[in-house]
């Protein structure tokens, strides 16, 4: 620092300056009358003006002398410009004021001339000017803003700091909130010059929110692919929804787009050759809109020539069994085997396909579906074991399970055993063989079932729903009084009721792992009529292969891995369950099971799978947070089966920065007014140069020296006191 001025300085008052002249002068007169009386001795005068030198020391005392040293600053004050670089920046809704028809810039366009060097050149003879971008610290940065942590940051890095210029839309979505920091920045007397970037309300605007592909589908078979639009439009606009395959295919589907609302809605399209597959779904700019680079999203897509294993259980070849075995046989991806107990005849069918006996555990295990037709614990049929070993298959091994009862009532004997969990409806035991009707019943699907892909018998909704509609009625359904809680009802009976309300008729649920559906009605077969296997061939192989499903995302010879969400996104939990099978071909219940991941960029990291339980058959599970996008390679090894299994997972990235999104002025503001700064709306440059312009020069560095405090001081009136004492001793004067 340089010395700018220094000066001797006292803090007085009038009474004290008359207070201490008083006592100087009745010292001076009281020095003199003592002089006279001594006959002038000029030792005595000596020691008199010793004590007037001592009054004058302690009247300057009492006026409390300072000296005051004045220095300049070397260095000068610091202007930081922090400006925001995160992806809601990307929004285009920067309209020109004197031109609001034409086109919208980006948020970062409208910031652009803030961090222009130029436009702080003026301002260099008297403060420095840094730029600071800011975001966040995840990964991708972009993706998230933190305004706390980047306020906070320049106060700790930036000591010569005098204020923040801050171009933001205020959209903070991590790290503490920003009035924190600004609270910080006030205490060290900081302002904050806020410059809001981008419309506080949200333009017109069509934003592709979501695209639910699957992780895997089969090739030939129909696909139906949900995904939802976002409508800030004043209108009703039809828009043309396009996805577009890696290969070049194009799928174009019509729909309206509500007014200020969400379009749900799915693509149907069917899969060819096997292979991954890159999808990107579109929509048009449309109604004026501003942004539209929110219109597409992309995802990949897993083709799969798929061979699923279905075991059918019966007691006799009723037609809805004949019906069903023939549709599935049919299926070139689906392999089925039978199981027909014929309890009268004393022995099972036999013939292609037809087992013998019920599956052993390590048999069944391999199978991706089970669909249990009339059949129940009876002489000849199931057993306890089989029921237990069918409730562990779906709860460990991720298969699915049928109901299908039949008008002779077997079914009826399931809820007291161990399957009678699964039901996913309450049976009727008044009424164990259902009911049977003179006039056809008929479906009424629920709002579940409209949107299940399990009830699309067409491509559309609405042709769907005529489908079912026009339907063959039956002449028989299930005793179920009601469906369980936990349960989704598909469908239910158009015109019987009971106490609980419409009778259930096709109703869903999770076990554990598997997933189990029930179907009341024993006239599916008849669906055939007039129209050959088109309505019930479709429904039997969309069933079977949305129970096998998650069962199938990865599996090797002796390993099985499924996970969920089956599209999982990056900071979500991912839940990791295998099936391993022992080196003797049974389900093995201890081991030490790993998943070795490794990330899209390379970052490894390792996973122990932990058995589901002590009863449970050959299941692990663990649990995995990815926190990047990408296809994440993952590897799984059990030395008590021997192999290996290796499959790609790909993980969806979670965006917080939402773009087309409404700017928040009201954060900035609330920062602005906390650390006593500007709130500059118009984002004009030249504005924001004067405000920063206006702040005072900064205050010259003062050091203060009290001389009337000092030791130095004390000590010398201390010195005279005690040199004018010991003289009047020597004077003879007492």
């Amino acid at each position: 620092m340089k010395l700018s001025t220094s000066e001797l300085v006292f803090t007085a008052t009038p009474l004290s300056v008359a207070g201490a002249m008083l006592f100087v002068l009745l010292v001076i007169v009281l020095a003199w009358l003592a002089w006279r009386r001594s006959g002038w001795r000029k030792s005595i005068g000596w020691l008199e003006l010793l004590r007037v030198l001592v009054a004058v020391g302690i009247a300057i005392t009492l006026n409390q002398p300072e000296w005051r040293e004045t220095f300049q600053p070397e260095t000068k004050p610091l202007v930081a410009v922090l400006h925001d670089l995160s992806g809601s920046m990307e929004t285009r809704d920067g309209l020109d004021p004197d031109h609001p028809a034409g086109e919208a810039r980006t948020r970062l366009e409208v910031a652009a001339p803030l961090v222009d060097p130029a436009l702080w050149k003026p301002l260099a003879e008297r403060m420095d000017v840094v730029m600071e971008p800011f975001s966040s610290s995840e990964n991708p940065p972009a993706e998230a803003t933190d305004l706390h942590g980047a306020l906070l940051s320049l106060l700790e890095q930036q000591p010569r700091l005098a204020a923040v210029v801050l171009a933001s839309d205020g959209d903070w979505n991590t790290g503490l909130a920003p009035s924190a920091a600004a609270i910080r920045l006030r205490m060290k007397g900081v302002p904050v010059f806020a410059v809001p970037m981008g419309a506080d309300t949200r333009l017109p605007d069509v934003e592709m929110v979501s695209f639910d592909v699957p992780t895997f589908a089969v090739a030939g078979k129909p696909l139906r692919i949900p995904f939802s639009i976002d409508s800030a439009l004043p209108r009703e606009e039809p828009i043309v929804v396009t996805m577009t395959t890696s290969g070049g295919e194009e799928i174009r589907q019509e729909f309206t787009l509500p007014a200020m609302g969400r379009l749900q809605d799915a693509i149907i399209w069917k899969p060819g050759a096997p292979g991954k597959v890159h999808l990107t779904l579109a929509v048009p700019a449309t109604g004026g809109e501003r942004n539209p680079d929110n219109n597409k999203i992309e995802a990949d897509l897993d083709i799969r020539q798929e061979q699923l294993r279905v075991l059918v259980v019966e007691s006799y070849p009723r037609w809805e069994y004949r019906y069903l075995r023939n549709a599935l046989e049919r299926d070139p991806g689906v392999e089925v085997n039978t199981l027909l107990f014929q309890p009268d005849l004393g022995k099972p069918g036999a013939g292609r396909g037809y087992l013998s006996a019920f599956p052993k555990d390590e048999e069944l295990t391999k199978y991706d579906v089970v669909i249990l037709g009339d059949v129940g614990i009876e002489k000849g049929q199931l057993t306890a074991e089989h029921c237990a070993s069918l409730a562990k298959l779906v709860r460990d091994q991720a298969s699915g399970l049928v109901f299908l009862p039949g008008l002779r009532g077997y079914n009826a004997s399931l809820p007291g055993s161990s399957l009678g969990e699964l039901l996913p409806v309450v049976w009727d035991e008044a009424q164990p063989r259902g009911w049977g009707t003179v006039a056809p019943g008929r479906y009424t699907l629920t709002d579940a079932g409209t949107e299940s892909l399990l009830t699309k018998l067409e491509d559309t909704a609405e042709a769907s729903a005529r489908a079912w509609s026009t339907l063959p009625g039956f002449q028989w359904y299930a005793p179920a009084l009601r469906a369980k809680a936990g349960t989704e009802v598909l469908a239910t009976h158009a015109t019987e009721t009971n106490q609980f309300g419409r009778v259930p008729l096709i109703v869903t649920r999770t076990f554990g792992a598997g997933k189990i559906l029930y179907m009341g009605s024993d006239g599916a077969w008849r669906w055939r009529r007039g129209v050959e296997d088109k309505y019930h061939y479709r429904f039997w192989g969309q069933v079977a292969r949305w129970m096998a499903y998650q069962r199938n995302m990865a599996q090797g010879e002796k390993m099985r891995l499924f996970f969920a969400p089956d599209r999982p996104r990056t900071g979500g939990t991912l839940t990791l369950n295998a099936n391993v099978v022992s080196l003797t071909g049974e389900p093995l219940r201890s081991g030490v099971v790993v998943a070795e991941i490794l990330s899209a960029s390379g970052k490894p990291s390792s996973v122990r799978l932990l058995p589901a339980g002590e009863e449970a058959w050959g299941l692990f599970t663990g649990i995995f947070t990815p926190t990047e996008p990408g296809d994440y390679k993952i590897r799984l090894t059990c030395a008590e089966a021997g192999t290996a299994l290796e499959t790609t997972v790909s993980v969806q990235g979670t965006r917080k920065e939402k773009r087309g999104q409404p700017a928040r002025p009201e954060v900035l503001r609330e920062i602005a007014q906390l650390t006593r700064g500007q709130f500059i709306a118009s984002a004009a440059p030249a504005e924001v140069v004067a405000a920063i312009t206006a702040l005072p020069a900064p205050e010259m560095t003062e050091r203060r020296l009290p001389l009337w405090a000092h030791p130095a001081w004390a000590g010398s009136l201390i010195l005279l006191l005690s040199v004018f004492w010991i003289g009047r001793k020597a004077a003879g004067v007492f």
